[in-house]
């Protein structure tokens, strides 16, 4: 049954059929639930896919909720410091980026970082991918000093992964550039988006 209501809820995102897809998330959750118990990785799985749909949906707060759940869950499993707990702290830091709730999404993503830094290699995209996240938030709360080497170190290892012409990379430049605006350095936020656009 879990399965199945897997499968179609995924057929409903790839259709950017949301609402629905949300529904089918719901009754996923409660079968893998009732299957696999309270605690297991399905229900995880489950319940992060439910967290994401709610997020697309601008179902803030019931995201939040889920994503916490997810963590405790995680937490109870793997322990503290596993990479799979750094990847939900990511989604609740990434969900408080946009509500604008910078203070509580900077705590939670450097506590990402750190998992990640202990636990991964040097040039792992995840690592990229919490250094970029906790830049950008570092930048929006003013913590300039903290941002440009975060999203410094995060460029480099998306260069080093992507190759310098990249999209991907491109954005991470123009999170450079937005730091460097905040901080009225325009040359050097022109600069940055002059080669974002070349990447573009």
């Amino acid at each position: 049954m879990w399965s199945k209501l897997m499968d179609q809820f995924a057929a409903f995102y790839k259709q950017g059929r949301y609402s629905e897809a949300a529904v089918v998330a719901e009754k996923a959750l409660k079968a893998a639930e009732d299957e696999f118990g309270s605690n297991h990785a399905n229900v995880l799985y489950s319940l992060l896919e439910l967290g994401g749909i709610n997020r697309i949906l601008g179902e803030y707060a019931k995201a939040e909720s889920i994503f916490k759940h997810a963590l405790t869950i995680s937490e109870k499993n793997l322990g503290h410091s596993h990479p799979e707990v750094a990847k939900i702290l990511n989604n609740l830091g990434g969900l408080y980026m946009e509500n604008y709730k910078y203070a509580e999404a900077e705590a939670i993503l450097r506590r990402a970082l750190l998992i990640r830094e202990k636990t991964l290699g040097p040039d792992h995209p995840d690592l990229a991918q919490s250094l970029i996240n906790l830049g950008r938030v570092c930048g929006e709360l003013g913590k300039y000093a903290d941002a440009e080497p975060l999203l410094k170190r995060g460029i480099a290892i998306d260069e080093k992964r992507f190759g310098k012409d990249h999209p991907e990379v491109a954005l991470d430049l123009e999170n450079l550039a937005q730091s460097y605006e905040y901080q009225q350095k325009y040359t050097e936020a022109e600069a940055l988006l002059r080669r974002a656009l070349s990447r573009l």
